[in-house]
């Protein structure tokens, strides 16, 4: 359960509250304040706090006084330019801040992103719960054997029954051994010293679930983003950036927009790939032989090209 009742009742009262400001306030992502996004079988992502919203960012770059001082197709056209030539600092006008809980090898690729503000559960002072990502059937796979950090074809039948029991088998056993290492009482019900939970959390597999804060700019955010919501991506840490995806789009429409289509929908050439779409469009026949790149860097050209 991603949410405990006491969790959500705490969120219910949360949003029950409303205080006046003065601050530039997003209807749309107001709707997300507080709400846990279920993500995964026992992760969420949602919204604690949040600054700025789309005119925040062509304040930010006008350097001027007030909000609402051109309209609102010369707002977006700024924000399609800041994008487009790459202009970072007025996106990082907007801060979100997000309360994850997601999969400790999934916490791990993430911490990747070193553009944030970060603060996680701490299983030195705290005890984890006897939560574990267990994966569906579906999302079982192969190793890919032209990716050596991707997927291949799906597993299927007793073999995935059986990774499937290994995973719940081998994390549950774990988890009774921490419990045991750390509790001040044997089977029997006599006084013992636990062990201390910063080195019983030592034996716990990394997919068990963990929770952070976690604080970025607008701009570190878009590049978490196009990194992690790409359809290469792990699918594990991509659901989470998908579901982020949802909560930027309510937040900062026009910066979205403009995310989506020069950075998620667009692509990067080369000035040898340029030169080749010249070619192209000359009539001119291009082979991976004449065009100066590697095998490789071709084959990224032509999936741009013929998509």
């Amino acid at each position: 359960m991603p949410v405990t009742p006491d969790q959500q009742a705490e969120i219910d009262e949360l949003r029950s509250q409303t205080t006046p400001t003065l601050r530039a306030v997003s209807p749309g992502m107001e709707k997300h304040l507080y709400v846990a996004h279920d993500v995964l079988d026992h992760g969420f992502v949602r919204v604690v706090d949040y600054m700025g919203d789309d005119e925040a960012i062509c304040q930010a770059a006008r350097v001027s006084y007030g909000r609402g001082t051109k309209s609102v197709q010369n707002d977006e056209g700024l924000i399609r330019y800041l994008m487009r030539h790459w202009h970072s600092t007025p996106f990082e006008m907007c801060e979100v801040k997000l309360h994850v809980k997601l999969p400790v090898f999934v916490a791990r690729q993430w911490i990747r992103h070193r553009t944030a503000n970060v603060n996680e559960y701490s299983a030195r002072y705290s005890i984890l719960d006897r939560e574990f990502y267990i994966p569906r059937a579906e999302d079982l796979a192969a190793q890919s054997v032209i990716n050596n950090q991707g997927r291949g074809e799906t597993l299927s039948g007793d073999q995935a029954e059986q990774v499937l029991r290994y995973l719940k088998d081998d994390a549950n056993r774990a988890y009774d051994h921490y419990e045991d290492m750390i509790s001040e009482t044997d089977a029997d019900g006599n006084a013992k010293q636990g062990l201390a939970r910063e080195l019983a959390r030592m034996n716990l597999p990394a997919n068990i679930y963990t929770q952070w804060y976690w604080k970025v700019d607008l701009h570190n955010l878009f590049h978490f983003l196009r990194l992690r919501a790409d359809s290469h991506a792990q699918y594990e840490i991509r659901v989470y950036a998908d579901a982020i995806c949802e909560v930027v789009k309510d937040w900062v429409p026009a910066a979205y927009g403009a995310f989506e289509d020069y950075r998620l929908g667009g692509a990067n050439l080369s000035g040898k790939a340029v030169e080749c779409v010249r070619k192209m469009v000359a009539g001119e026949k291009v082979t991976q032989e004449t065009s100066g790149m590697s095998k490789g860097e071709w084959r990224e050209f032509m999936g741009v090209v013929e998509g």
